[in-house]
């Protein structure tokens, strides 16, 4: 299974992103050859790219992407580009199926014409919409109950069925609930929907943090996710990348693979945990629950450390919190 070559050029499109910037750190300084692609409607444009290069633009322009795959000899895409917004794709379907599944396939047919055959896609758990069983396997019926979680679902079809018809070597990473930072990248989400950023912002003397539902059946009435270092989550792009090799057997057919921690982790423990963290209570309210959330959602997680030897070595509740309050606080001290 040979090591991904430090020669290949990779581009990262949503690389100015949350995941898209640390998965470009953790390339970067493997000794990789990055190029970032972002659009910046989300991103600020502040991330810590390592040296890699920023270019401006989208992944839904087919004509664009063909010409910057060619002109840059890219070798390989890591596709963290998309709109992630689950209330919001709800709202706005044409927008989320224009851009995260038009826009992909978009993306597709200009890798298929500058004849780049190797794409790792960044995709979501929400493909799995409200499971029977966890932890949940890949093998689970896909059931999405949002927009969001439809159009990764039919971008991952669509890339299959590329992978089949025309060879190329597809993996799609199902992301459970991603946290944590690197000493440089954490959230910047604007609006931010992610419950450990928004527990940071109300411990910094934001709006209170509001808990969704506490009559679930759990062990404290709270609904209970799997997280996952954001770092963790960037080894694991660098190991998928690696198995799309043309004579990997691994991605022979298209592969499929959770990523999470394997633990869950309740409302009220991340709660909890973060006051541990940062030594003092944090401002909250409670309301009703939130329709289509299911009460635990937690990764079997077997089978990305069998085919990818990969490890979640960063993952408990501390240090995914710990490393978000300490980017948080050098962005403050850095003014």
């Amino acid at each position: 299974m040979g090591r991904y070559p430090a020669a290949m050029r990779t581009l990262v499109t949503g690389g100015a992103g949350y995941v898209g910037s640390v998965s470009i750190e953790v390339l970067v300084a493997a000794g990789h050859d990055v190029i970032a692609l972002d659009n910046l409607a989300t991103a600020t444009g502040s991330a810590d790219l390592g040296g890699a290069e920023l270019v401006k633009g989208t992944y839904v322009d087919r004509a664009f992407m063909a010409d910057l795959l060619k002109d840059r000899a890219i070798a390989a895409v890591l596709h963290c580009g998309a709109r992630s917004l689950v209330a919001e794709s709800m709202r706005e379907p044409a927008l989320y199926f224009r851009e995260n599944v038009a826009g992909g396939i978009a993306l597709l047919e200009a890798m298929r014409e500058a004849g780049v055959g190797r794409l790792v896609i960044s995709s979501t758990a929400s493909v799995y919409g409200i499971p029977e069983v966890n932890p949940v396997t890949e093998d689970a019926p896909l059931r999405p109950i949002n927009v969001y979680g439809e159009t990764k679902r039919s971008l991952e079809a669509a890339a299959g069925w590329f992978a089949k018809a025309y060879g190329m070597r597809v993996a799609s990473l199902r992301y459970f609930n991603v946290a944590g930072a690197s000493a440089t990248n954490g959230e910047r989400h604007d609006p931010e929907t992610h419950l450990i950023p928004n527990v940071l912002t109300a411990a910094e003397g934001g709006l209170p943090v509001t808990l969704f539902g506490t009559d679930y059946d759990t062990p404290d009435g709270t609904t209970v996710r799997d997280y996952v270092h954001v770092l963790d989550l960037a080894d694991a792009h660098r190991l998928a990348l690696e198995a799309t090799a043309p004579e990997d057997p691994r991605t022979a057919e298209p592969l499929l693979l959770n990523l999470g921690s394997g633990v869950g982790y309740s409302v009220r423990q991340v709660l909890h945990g973060a006051e541990r963290v940062i030594g003092r209570s944090v401002p909250h309210g409670y309301a009703d629950r939130r329709a289509g959330d299911p009460p635990v959602l937690v990764a079997s997680i077997d089978r990305a450390r069998e085919v990818l030897g990969w490890e979640p070595a960063r993952s408990t509740l501390e240090e995914m919190i710990g490393s978000a309050w300490a980017e948080r606080q050098s962005r403050v001290d850095a003014g």
